[in-house]
């Protein structure tokens, strides 16, 4: 993408609305805008990261076997009526009628929703277990809106469900879940801690929460310094033996992690003193097992092998995507910006062209731009080279290709690393191949 055509619209002043770091830079590099209370429009960077947080997800839940489905955003009334929640919900579900009178929501979650999806389309234990999710965005009316994306009223989630026969395959499938987790936020670049957490209005008796480690997190964690160096490669646990996911879960319950607000005494003695390691934490995600509370509710029910009543056992997972956005940049930025971790950046790469109408240079840069594609954002405006550094700092590129007159006249760039500032001046195709990894 060219930046001269591109609406990117960087701005130097620190809005005086944006309260923590991930909002003032959201602003500043041009991701999103506010357009009401809690509620903002996605321009093209920002929706480029959302795509690609969304990617990750889609990729590791197709290997943990879950499908991905989509269903409506506005729901009826009457389903959530029949799991108890419509008027116990609170005030964070936003109500609505139709022009026929007709009560409606906008949903903050689906788990009535595909239990009434399965009630109508499973009818035997055969057909069972099933895991199924979505990625869409959802609604709830935050009384006190802030912090950006991080405490939004409409955002942008994964939302999963799971279906099993008994208790112990519901079990499986909650851990393979956390294995997935884990598994998705260390492909995106972060670090997540799962700890034990309250169901709230989701319902049912086991939870874990994961949260991102960050500097300016609005919760205190305590967890095992194993966290750091966990080893969640695919060849370690396999997501079809039941012995490597209880071995998995075992390992992270071994670690436990709690919140100082929760004073989880569980976790104080699982971890010695030695090893314990504190900091701020951004939830960014929460996995439930709440066996058949909605489908004994709803009506929901399977032929057993022996022709008896089945009502399946179900668990429900959650991911914040366009949250996550806010949490990344939370935990990786400096004075100057964001520092996307690759996988998750808008663009791998901007070209900076410091001499634009040079024709030595003018050359270099489209070879450069033609090497790497959409991955790149070539910054051809006519603008000086103060302005284009400062503006690839702050939307975080993980690699600059910076190229010059003095420079092109000999075919070399300058490539700089924006996490660790390293600079080294290289050919053009030592350059593509580097940036490409």
């Amino acid at each position: 993408m060219r930046l001269s055509r591109s609406l990117i619209p960087t701005i130097k002043e620190t809005p005086a609305e944006a309260q923590i770091v991930s909002h003032r830079l959201m602003l500043r590099a041009g991701l999103i805008r506010q357009q009401s209370s809690g509620i903002y429009a996605w321009l093209p960077a920002g929706l480029r990261v959302l795509h690609n947080i969304a990617n990750i997800v889609r990729a590791e839940q197709t290997r943990a076997g879950a499908q991905e489905i989509l269903m409506p955003t506005i729901q009826s009334a009457d389903l959530w009526r029949e799991s108890g929640r419509y008027d116990a919900y609170g005030p964070e579900m936003l109500r609505i009628r139709d022009r026929h009178d007709r009560e409606m929501l906008y949903g903050p979650t689906n788990e009535e929703m595909l239990t009434a999806i399965m009630r109508d389309s499973v009818q035997s234990y055969r057909d069972l277990p099933q895991m199924l999710y979505q990625i869409q965005w959802k609604f709830r009316d935050e009384v006190r809106p802030r912090f950006g994306v991080l405490r939004g009223r409409e955002f942008y989630m994964k939302d999963g469900y799971s279906f099993d026969l008994d208790y112990a395959s519901a079990v499986s499938s909650y851990r393979r879940m956390m294995l997935s987790y884990m598994r998705i936020f260390r492909d995106m670049g972060v670090r997540a801690i799962p700890m034990r957490a309250d169901t709230g209005p989701i319902g049912g008796d086991l939870s874990h929460e994961f949260h991102i480690l960050a500097p300016t997190g609005e919760s205190g964690v305590f967890y095992d310094k194993a966290f750091e160096t966990i080893d969640l490669g695919n060849d370690t646990y396999s997501y079809e033996n039941q012995a490597d996911l209880d071995a998995f879960f075992d390992h992270m319950t071994s670690l436990y992690a709690a919140t100082d607000e929760k004073h989880d005494t569980v976790a104080w003695s699982n971890i010695p003193e030695a090893d314990r390691r504190e900091g701020r934490g951004i939830e960014i995600g929460q996995i439930f097992y709440f066996g058949t509370k909605y489908s004994e509710k709803m009506g929901f029910a399977v032929v057993g092998p022996d022709g008896a009543k089945i009502h399946p056992e179900m668990g429900s997972y959650g991911i914040g995507v366009s949250r996550l956005t806010g949490a990344i940049i939370e935990a990786s930025h400096d004075d100057a910006g964001i520092i996307w971790p690759d996988a998750v950046a808008p663009f791998h790469a901007a070209i900076l062209n410091l001499r634009q109408g040079d024709a030595t240079t003018d050359a270099l840069c489209e070879q450069a731009y033609a090497g790497l594609g959409d991955a790149a954002l070539y910054d051809d405006r006519p603008a000086r080279a103060g302005e284009k550094f400062a503006d690839a700092d702050l939307m975080g590129h993980p690699w600059q290709i910076i190229i010059g007159p003095r420079g092109a006249a000999n075919g070399m760039v300058e490539l700089k690393r924006r996490r660790t500032g390293e600079r080294a001046e290289l050919s053009l195709e030592d350059t593509l191949a580097k940036v490409r990894g």
